[in-house]
């Protein structure tokens, strides 16, 4: 049953991504909506397992990318940001098949541990805003790219204004920053032994991408950055935050055979 909703959720996920690369938006926001309620309830039959779940890194990407989906189905309904979908929504494609197809085991974490939830929550909404606002740091790249070459001028047209996109950058990586803030302060309560469970790598890298946000939005307050400055730092710091999950995960878990504890 997951394999064929998540098909189904692939096929809409894509159709999407194409409309949204053709700037055909209309019917766009029904058609993600139902490919979301689809994957969701795929991914939701591939990790719990009784009053537990269990979530590897496959499972791991597909709930980020089901979440990041989510926030730009969020996002636009107040803002012009239908185009990001051309990125966001291909890459949730090829995340919602991933689970019913590999299984790489994972650790199973229990759900009555309401400390655990509340770390879990706050983790997955900051990866989500923070996937985003990688997203939208590259767009906004590539607009500035388009700007200074006459002949993408059309191409430029169909992306909002320079300043909408650096303003929507800057929104994301805040409410980002502080959800990560909140993620970092919830690991305090059940975090016991770096060592011993097996946290250091994702506690320091964590922190590290938490220090770099924080410079970048500092630097946008007190000195006004923008353009490639504040496109650098956006995705050094989302990319301090893929090694302290994804990386850490993959050779705690497939190289060294152990889990987070």
């Amino acid at each position: 049953m997951s394999l064929i909703l998540s098909l189904v959720a692939m096929l809409l996920y894509a159709l999407a991504g194409w409309r949204a690369s053709r700037v055909h938006h209309e019917g766009q926001q029904t058609i993600v909506l139902v490919a979301l309620v689809l994957h969701a309830i795929a991914l939701g039959l591939e990790i719990f397992v009784g009053v537990d779940v269990r979530i590897g890194i496959v499972e791991s990407i597909s709930m980020l990318s089901w979440l990041s989906a989510l926030m730009l189905w969020l996002f636009c309904m107040r803002e012009s940001m239908q185009t990001l979908g051309s990125i966001q929504y291909p890459i949730t494609a090829a995340a919602v098949i991933a689970p019913s197809l590999l299984h790489d085991g994972g650790n199973t974490i229990p759900l009555a541990d309401w400390k655990i939830g509340i770390h879990i929550v706050f983790s997955l909404l900051s990866a989500g805003f923070l996937t985003l606002a990688a997203i939208q740091a590259v767009a906004t790249a590539a607009l500035e790219r388009m700007l200074r070459q006459p002949g993408q001028m059309q191409r430029a047209m169909r992306l909002p204004p320079l300043q909408t996109m650096e303003r929507l950058l800057f929104q994301l990586i805040f409410f980002g920053f502080f959800l990560l803030s909140l993620t970092l302060l919830s690991g305090l309560l059940f975090v016991h032994n770096l060592f011993a469970q097996h946290l250091v790598h994702k506690t320091v890298l964590s922190f590290i991408a938490w220090i770099i946000f924080g410079v970048l939005l500092w630097g946008r307050v007190r000195h006004g950055w923008r353009g490639r400055t504040a496109i650098r730092w956006a995705l050094s710091g989302y990319g301090a935050l893929i090694l302290a999950y994804f990386g850490s995960k993959l050779i705690l878990e497939q190289v060294l055979g152990r889990h987070w504890s």
